[in-house]
């Protein structure tokens, strides 16, 4: 079986569509070495761009010569004959989106993410809102096969693209290996020194925008004793942060709230180790992936009730309203002031997170994929 993917993303971009795409190429090539990927991308220079390499079931393709100079047209129509020549059975478009011009014989398949552009359309500019939902209908109505992130997803695809149910098949993704990895004790203190981190602190982690709702956890600190901190983890989009910080400033919490824009991502397990709790607060998501990291790294978690975030956590996580600071702010407390319940979410998280192991999410990957081109054993 040959695989084509979508993978500028996987080149491109170190946050979470990359982190996927990045976790859901090499966990294939590693678990069915029998299988051959094809990556597609206009670009892969950066940091990634030697990311793959160790793997010899997985190559290559960019534009060349005069596709060079448009590789958006490239990517969008040029590299249908490369499908051809390379013999591609299945093209997997990792991130919302299938090129046109996909041969009729290639099965397709696209994992939809989200469906914020749908369900928050002001947080787009207009041009920007209108070419994601064109992207995202063609990519609905042309697929073979959907995967969708989380049954919260599944639900927003049938609502707002009336894609029929029996074309999405919900596949939850995994978080980056290295949160399977224990966090040193020699980490954790580095990192502290690092980033000069508080005694105490909760911390949130995603980029800093209105709909991660970091707003309220901030509301939510002013109910917590002086002693605890919020550490802020992520790029600042827009107005927000400050409107953050001017909250803080109004309830005299500036001293206590510590923003990092810069952390090396290979130091996120040891930022959440350090934490004393996550909270995420998100009003939608389209799985919520801090709650695993979180749980990955045995940092008990508090989550919206609603969207995908039940998903993602299951019993493991302490739940409540979004926009709710004094509930927040109460199961916050709970956990800080209760070693028990602290102990008992710890070990619910190490079982909830094994649903969203790299082999699991492979194997269902796996399956999707041998329903749309099914092979013999014996040709491996």
């Amino acid at each position: 079986m040959i695989i084509g993917f979508e993978a500028k993303r996987a080149f491109k971009n170190n946050t979470g569509l990359g982190n996927y795409s990045r976790m859901l190429i090499c966990g294939l090539a590693h678990e069915h070495q029998e299988v051959r990927s094809v990556l597609y991308s206009p670009d892969m220079t950066g940091e990634y761009s030697n990311y793959f390499t160790s793997y010899a079931n997985i190559s290559t393709r960019q534009p060349s010569g005069f596709d060079r100079h448009f590789p958006n047209l490239w990517r969008s129509y040029g590299l249908a004959m490369h499908l051809k020549t390379d013999n591609v059975d299945i093209f997997h478009g990792l991130s919302h989106e299938l090129p046109h011009g996909i041969p009729h014989s290639i099965k397709r398949v696209v994992t939809i993410h989200d469906l914020i552009v749908w369900r928050y359309p002001h947080y787009y500019k207009l041009f920007d809102r209108i070419a994601h939902r064109i992207k995202q209908r063609h990519s609905c109505q042309s697929a073979d096969a959907i995967v969708a992130i989380s049954k919260s997803t599944k639900r927003d695809i049938i609502k707002y693209l009336h894609v029929p149910a029996s074309k999405i098949h919900v596949i939850y993704q995994s978080c980056d290996p290295i949160f399977w990895q224990p966090v040193s004790e020699g980490d954790k203190a580095r990192v502290r020194k690092d980033y000069k981190l508080p005694e105490k602190y909760i911390i949130c982690v995603g980029t800093v925008e209105e709909r991660k709702n970091q707003i309220s956890v901030v509301k939510a600190l002013a109910q917590l004793p002086s002693d605890i901190h919020l550490v802020i983890v992520g790029r600042h989009r827009g107005r927000y942060f400050s409107d953050i910080m001017n909250e803080a400033k109004g309830l005299k919490l500036e001293s206590r709230i510590h923003a990092i824009t810069n952390a090396d991502f290979e130091d996120f397990p040891a930022l959440y180790a350090c934490a004393i709790a996550s909270a995420y607060m998100s009003h939608y998501e389209g799985f919520g992936i801090p709650v695993l990291e979180s749980m990955c790294c045995d940092t008990p978690v508090v989550t919206s009730n609603i969207s995908s975030m039940p998903e993602a956590g299951g019993d493991a996580a302490l739940y409540c309203p979004p926009d709710r600071p004094s509930i927040i702010a109460m199961n916050l407390k709970s956990i800080i002031e209760d070693p028990k319940l602290r102990e008992q979410l710890v070990e619910k998280g190490r079982i909830q997170r094994e649903k969203f192991s790299q082999k699991n999410v492979i194997a269902e990957l796996y399956k999707l994929y041998n329903t749309l081109v099914p092979q013999e054993d014996d040709d491996f």
